[in-house]
């Protein structure tokens, strides 16, 4: 897995991040991230396609291709661009049933 610079790690004693289970691309550059807490966040990318790693998923074909990295610490594309769960969690707008 490569690392964009948005890896990071839970501060001790702030309590543990949700692993993702599921993500979804969405229109406008969304991802709807699904967590094994049964929440959901919805996560903004268009911040960081001026990135040169990210750069890549301005091609909706290429964006729809993200996954769930094994064990769910991250979300990741076979171009090397990945999203950690914690960055997910943490700045992800919560999605209301």
């Amino acid at each position: 897995m490569a690392h964009s610079g948005i890896q990071e790690t839970a501060r001790p004693g702030v309590g543990s991040v949700p692993r993702v289970t599921a993500v979804e691309a969405l229109s406008n550059y969304l991802l709807l991230v699904h967590f094994d807490n049964a929440r959901q966040r919805k996560y903004d990318l268009k911040p960081l396609l001026a990135k040169p790693l990210f750069a890549e998923l301005k091609n909706p074909r290429i964006f729809r291709q993200v996954s769930v990295e094994p064990g769910g610490y991250a979300v990741s594309w076979e171009t090397g661009a990945d999203i950690s769960e914690y960055e997910l969690w943490r700045n992800g707008v919560e999605v209301y049933p």
